[in-house]
């Protein structure tokens, strides 16, 4: 299963051409990012346990869809029954770096894996990279706490 099937052609499009000329990438990349940042937010809607967090490059898929804030909030309600908050950690969050950044990771990439979805390993540091860093947003970025009913 691909994040990419979680919404419209037309959308799906918008957002990785969008990243494309932002980030100044490679449209085939881009689309890829798309697509696995769509995967990584249908885990966390459905994530009762410790946040999740995307990687760098997938972080920059997220960031693009959250500017498409009505596209975004329709995704949340019908995803996830909830909006899912883009929380980003200060200096001083242990989830920063180091060995939570590489639990998170891991937990993560399990998660979509866990979930059905196409895992794009080339877009997700290894865990046993000298330095995990789950993402861009200052020192990372998380989904925001599980829904009550979990």
């Amino acid at each position: 299963m691909t994040g990419r099937s979680l919404v419209a052609h037309e959308l799906f499009n918008r957002l990785a051409r969008r990243l494309a000329v932002e980030e100044k990438l490679d449209p085939g990349l881009s689309e890829r990012i798309v697509d696995q940042a769509l995967a990584f937010l249908a885990v966390c809607a459905t994530n009762c346990g410790a946040p999740l967090a995307p990687s760098e490059l997938v972080d920059l898929g997220w960031h693009t869809f959250v500017l498409h804030t009505k596209d975004y909030a329709e995704f949340c309600d019908r995803v996830a029954g909830r909006f899912l908050h883009h929380v980003p950690t200060d200096e001083s969050d242990p989830r920063a770096g180091g060995p939570a950044a590489r639990d998170t990771l891991v937990r993560t990439m399990s998660a979509i894996r866990g979930a059905g979805y196409t895992l794009d390993v080339d877009l997700w540091p290894h865990p046993d990279a000298d330095h995990v860093n789950c993402s861009q947003c200052k020192n990372g970025c998380y989904d925001d706490p599980p829904p009550a009913q979990c």
